[in-house]
């Protein structure tokens, strides 16, 4: 058998190339930039071939890194469901999913213990890492993430459609200083979600007023500490319906109730591959037929 290079050495340029940063993947991998650079080295001395062009700080994959990466992203996450199969000794099917924490609170949560009851032998392991996309097929097995549109190389399933909201904290709607026009946010913090950050924009746009500014825009990466942030008076948020309805919160309101169609829905995704996981069949299964 022909030697192969060492796992580690796989591991560290499958999420070079993943992720498109070597930073975010010693992060990953809780390795040291310095570190992980090493072991990208040492498997391109291996293969006696350079798998990124270095442009600066930035590493980009090239075609002998691309066709690599085609080819042992499938077989690395193979092995790592062989090895789980192992370590549960067979009785238990096990599924990687990345979620964000609003939609899992919200909307995923709830439903679970029905998922449960229907398929007592499925486990989730739950991250809520940003680079989900990334990391497909390499540590995750599936997604439900936020965005325009999917990744066209991945399976995807669109799973709502929704209006977006301004939300706020009930004394905006009250007393003589009530937000009753668009042109009053002029005065206020608009809050967005680093996910949703052109929703503010689509807004405007709907309702013929691109040109507004607001006071201040704060970017956040959490939804519920949007809600939080605009229960405690920090700031409007863009959000979407379903994140108000279903928060309950009596300390918000929706503002300036103008009909906004979204340019964000909530996908299912995994790499096309991953269907044949018995334990990812299950779910997206389920999920389609859930009213989640």
């Amino acid at each position: 058998m022909r030697r192969l290079p060492p796992l580690t050495a796989l591991e560290a340029f499958v999420q070079v190339a993943r992720l498109g940063s070597v930073k975010a993947a010693a992060e990953e991998l809780a390795l040291s930039t310095p570190a992980l650079s090493r072991r990208v080295q040492a498997l391109e001395r291996f293969l006696g071939k350079a798998l990124f062009d270095r442009k600066h700080q930035a590493m980009e994959i090239n075609a002998d890194g691309q066709r690599l990466l085609d080819d042992i992203a499938p077989a690395l996450d193979a092995m790592s469901v062989a090895l789980e199969d192992i370590q549960s000794g067979g009785n238990q099917m096990r599924l990687r999913l990345a979620v964000q924490p609003l939609f899992a609170s919200q909307r995923l949560f709830p439903l679970l213990p029905e998922l449960r009851k229907l398929h007592p032998s499925l486990h989730l392991d739950i991250e809520t890492t940003p680079h989900a996309i990334a990391r497909l097929g390499e540590g995750l097995d599936a997604a439900i993430v936020l965005g325009k549109e999917a990744d066209p190389s991945l399976y995807s399933h669109e799973l709502d459609h929704d209006e977006v909201y301004l939300i706020g904290a009930r004394s905006l709607a009250e007393g003589a200083d009530a937000i009753t026009r668009p042109e009053q946010l002029a005065g206020h913090t608009i809050l967005l979600h680093r996910e949703m950050s052109g929703s503010f924009d689509a807004w405007k746009e709907a309702i013929g007023m691109p040109d507004l500014q607001p006071a201040a825009i704060d970017n956040y990466d959490s939804g519920p500490l949007m809600l939080e942030a605009a229960a405690q008076g920090l700031g409007v948020a863009v959000m979407h319906a379903s994140h108000f309805t279903q928060a309950k919160d009596p300390r918000l309101t929706q503002l300036l109730t103008i009909p906004v169609k979204s340019p964000y829905h909530y996908f299912f995704v995994c790499r096309p591959r991953a269907l044949q996981n018995r334990a990812v069949r299950i779910f997206h299964d389920w999920l389609l037929a859930s009213d989640i």
